[in-house]
């Protein structure tokens, strides 16, 4: 299968790296000349624009910033999509923009996945990531195998729309994450509390999670770099607050986590770093969270692994497929 890929940003560059380390044949597009030589020379081929990605390949991936981005890039597409062909939509976007856009590739005869990721750049790099993936039974099952390249776990959520829906709620929950690891890192600062020490007994206790046990390290060394930005993050709970606008919940801590990052924003800027929002306390409070020992960069240390389906069952420990 001839594949081609649209955005080798932070993610795209290493979910198309997968990709390639493990013998698919791969073309590649991106606005930035230098990331398209970087995957040349590891063995992707380039093609001119995503319209000849979708003339030239079976399926075509697109991991792009914004729901804009990628209807520009689905419109230069259309033309070539015909019987057989495949949309994979990898970004963060809106269910409502993901299902038109894939009933627009239906109607020219082709099939469409909307597959986003969650776990982390550093999961992307090794094909560690889990793998959301809405679609019909049988477009799944037919693009499985490469799913299981890309991801350790992935799950069936669908219809197209599930995906980006279940994505937005779980980027909500990561934010949420964050800012109270902000919080509690600058409280045991003021109290006089090592900060190795309050690292650590946040990982043991009932206190950890995912974005603790990665961001905060990030935050401790001083470098920040998540390789995500404020804007995405405004970007992504802004999609979550209106999910639940649409449906008449009324949320309390939604907006106020929006609040903060539009304040963090406009004080550093929408490419900031989004664990410096933590510089917003920070700042208020004259301290400097950070600590010897963190690395600068997360590194997943897990060996790579061929990825599974994960069935819903209910249980502590979901049923793999096969």
């Amino acid at each position: 299968m001839k594949i081609g890929f649209v955005g080798l940003g932070n993610v795209g560059g290493k979910l198309a790296g997968s990709l390639l380390r493990n013998g698919y044949d791969l073309t590649v597009v991106d606005l930035n000349p230098d990331l398209v030589a970087g995957m040349v020379a590891k063995g992707a081929k380039s093609a001119e624009n995503p319209a000849a990605l979708m003339r030239d390949c079976d399926a075509v991936i697109t991991c792009l910033p914004s729901p804009a981005a990628c209807a520009v890039v689905l419109n230069d597409m259309l033309p070539f999509v015909t019987d057989g062909k495949i949309w994979m939509e990898m970004s963060t976007t809106e269910a409502s923009e993901v299902k038109r856009l894939a009933d627009l590739v239906i109607e020219k005869g082709g099939s469409a996945i909307e597959c986003p990721v969650s776990g982390g750049c550093h999961r992307a790099d090794t094909g560690n990531i889990s793998i959301f993936a809405g679609s019909d039974r049988a477009t799944f099952e037919r693009m499985l195998p490469m799913l299981t390249t890309l991801g350790r776990r992935v799950l069936h959520t669908g219809e197209i729309g599930t995906a980006s829906t279940l994505k937005v709620m779980t980027n909500y929950l990561a934010t949420a994450n964050l800012l109270t690891c902000c919080e509690a890192l600058v409280t045991m600062k003021a109290a006089g509390i090592d900060m190795n020490t309050t690292y650590e007994a946040m990982k043991i206790s009932s206190g950890t999670s995912f974005v603790h046990e990665t961001e905060s390290q990030l935050i401790l060394n001083g470098s920040r770099d998540v390789s995500f930005t404020m804007d995405l993050v405004k970007k992504d709970i802004g999609l979550f607050q209106k999910i639940a606008e649409a449906a008449n919940i009324p949320l309390e801590i939604s907006p106020l986590m929006v609040a903060i990052f539009d304040d963090g924003i406009a004080k550093y800027g929408e490419r900031e770093l989004s664990p410096n929002i933590i510089r917003r306390l920070e700042d208020a409070t004259g301290l400097d969270v950070t600590a010897p020992g963190f690395p600068a960069e997360l590194i997943d240390d897990e060996p790579e692994e061929q990825g599974y389906e994960v069935i819903p069952t209910g249980l502590t420990k979901p049923v793999l497929a096969g």
